[in-house]
C-alpha cells in the first residue's frame, strides 16, 4: 500500500506495522494511561487497549490519512512528529498543529462517521500507535465499565478542546485579526 501526500503524489512508503500482541511494553501502558482518553483506567484496561492496537513506523513526508478520507483510526504518537494540516485553496498548506510524543489525533473518528476533517502528515519519521474503530468498538461493547470511563474521557477532552477553540475565536474577534 503506498501512502500518498496531502496533494494526492504517491510517496512511494508503505507504513510499517507490528500488532503489539503479546506482553505490551511498559513504555506503550504508561503512553496510554497520559493519554486524556485512556487516563484514570486501571492497568488491566491499558494493557486490553495495548493488545487490540498496534505500533506503525512512517518515515517523513508521509501521509498518515488526508482530509476526506474515511476516519475509521485513532492514533498517539509515540516518537517523532506529526502535522495536523489543511489545504487552503489559492494560498497552500495551513499547519494547524505539530504533535508530538504522547499527542493522540483522529479521535472524532471514534464518535462519528464524518470523513476526516484535516490532513495528518508525517513531520519527522515517527512510530504511531494505531486502534481502529471497529476493535474499540467490540472491546467497549463486552465491558461496560470501561466503555463509561473512556466515553467520559472523550466528552472532557472533547469538551476542553471545544472551549479552546472558544478562546481562540473571542481573541480573534476582539484582537481584529478574524
Amino acid at each position: 500500500m503506498e501512502e500518498k501526500t496531502a496533494s494526492g503524489q504517491s510517496n512511494g512508503a508503505a507504513p510499517i506495522e507490528a500488532p503489539v500482541g503479546g506482553q505490551p511494553s511498559a513504555e506503550l501502558l504508561e503512553m496510554l494511561g497520559k493519554t486524556p482518553v485512556f487516563s484514570g483506567l486501571p492497568p488491566a484496561h491499558l494493557r486490553r487497549i495495548a493488545e487490540i492496537g498496534a505500533e506503525v513506523k512512517h518515515v517523513y513526508g508521509a501521509t498518515v490519512f488526508a482530509e476526506g478520507d474515511a476516519g475509521d483510526k485513532f492514533y498517539i504518537v509515540l516518537a517523532g512528529a506529526v502535522r495536523i494540516s489543511r489545504i487552503v485553496p489559492g494560498m497552500g498548506e495551513e499547519a494547524l498543529a505539530i504533535l508530538r510524543n504522547g499527542a493522540y489525533f483522529g479521535e472524532m473518528a471514534l464518535i462519528d462517521d464524518f470523513p476526516r476533517s484535516a490532513h495528518a502528515l508525517v513531520h519527522e519519521a515517527c512510530r504511531l500507535f494505531v486502534i481502529s474503530k471497529a476493535d474499540l468498538e467490540d472491546l467497549l461493547f463486552v465491558d461496560r465499565d470501561m466503555a463509561y470511563e473512556i466515553l467520559w474521557n472523550f466528552v472532557r477532552t472533547l469538551s476542553g478542546r471545544l472551549r479552546e477553540t472558544n478562546d481562540k475565536m473571542t481573541f480573534l474577534a476582539t484582537s481584529n485579526k478574524f
